[in-house]
C-alpha cells in the first residue's frame, strides 16, 4: 500500500552555503516548508520526495541581518521566494545510500539534479510515525543564474562554483 507522509517544518531545515560568502540557515522556525513523501509498503525501495522553500521569510536575529540581506539579494527572492525541488527517480544502493533525482527550482529556472539521500528512518513519537531523510547536493549556481556581485560584498574574493544544499526532513503520516 502507497502512504503519503507529509513534512514536518519544524521538525525539517535547510542548510545553504557557499565558499567566501553565504552561509544561511534556513530552519523551519524562520521559513515556510511544505512537502511530501510517498512510501510503498512502509518500504524505502521506490520512495518520491516533493519540498518547498519559501526564502522570503524574516530573520528575527540581529546577528543573521546580514547573511539574510545577502541572501535576499543572491536568490533575488522579491521575484522568485520559492525554491522546490520535485524528485523524478530513487534509487536504493542499501540502507543508508540512497539517491533522488529530480526537478530543482530556483529563480524560476528548472534543471534535473542529483541529491544524496540518507534513510535515518521510521519512527514513532508521541503517537506519531515519522520517517527522516538527509538529502545533501552541490547545486551548480551558474545553472540557475545564481550570480552575484561578489567582488564588493567579500573583499575580492570569488564566489564558489557550487551552491551545498543540506535538507534534513523529518515527515509524519
Amino acid at each position: 500500500m502507497r502512504t503519503t507522509w507529509t513534512l514536518d517544518s519544524s521538525q525539517s531545515d535547510v542548510l545553504i552555503k557557499m565558499r567566501h560568502s553565504i552561509i544561511a540557515y534556513l530552519g523551519g522556525t524562520t521559513n515556510k516548508f511544505d512537502g511530501y513523501v510517498n512510501i510503498e509498503d512502509n518500504e524505502i525501495e521506490d520512495a518520491s520526495v516533493e519540498f518547498s522553500l519559501d526564502i522570503n521569510n524574516k530573520i528575527d536575529s540581529f546577528q543573521q541581518v546580514d547573511t539574510y540581506l545577502q541572501l535576499q539579494d543572491f536568490f533575488d527572492v522579491n521575484e522568485h521566494p520559492i525554491i522546490t525541488f520535485k524528485s523524478t527517480s530513487f534509487q536504493k544502493v542499501n540502507n543508508n545510500i540512497n539517491f533522488f533525482k529530480g526537478d530543482l527550482t530556483i529563480k524560476d529556472v528548472t534543471k534535473v539534479v542529483e541529491l544524496d539521500a540518507e534513510f535515518i528512518g521510521v519512527n514513532t513519537y508521541n503517537g506519531e510515525q515519522k520517517v527522516a531523510f538527509e538529502i545533501k547536493g552541490d547545486i551548480k549556481r551558474q545553472d540557475f543564474g545564481l550570480d552575484y556581485n561578489s567582488f564588493n560584498h567579500n573583499g575580492g574574493l570569488a564566489l564558489g562554483k557550487d551552491i551545498k544544499l543540506i535538507a534534513n526532513l523529518e515527515f509524519c503520516i
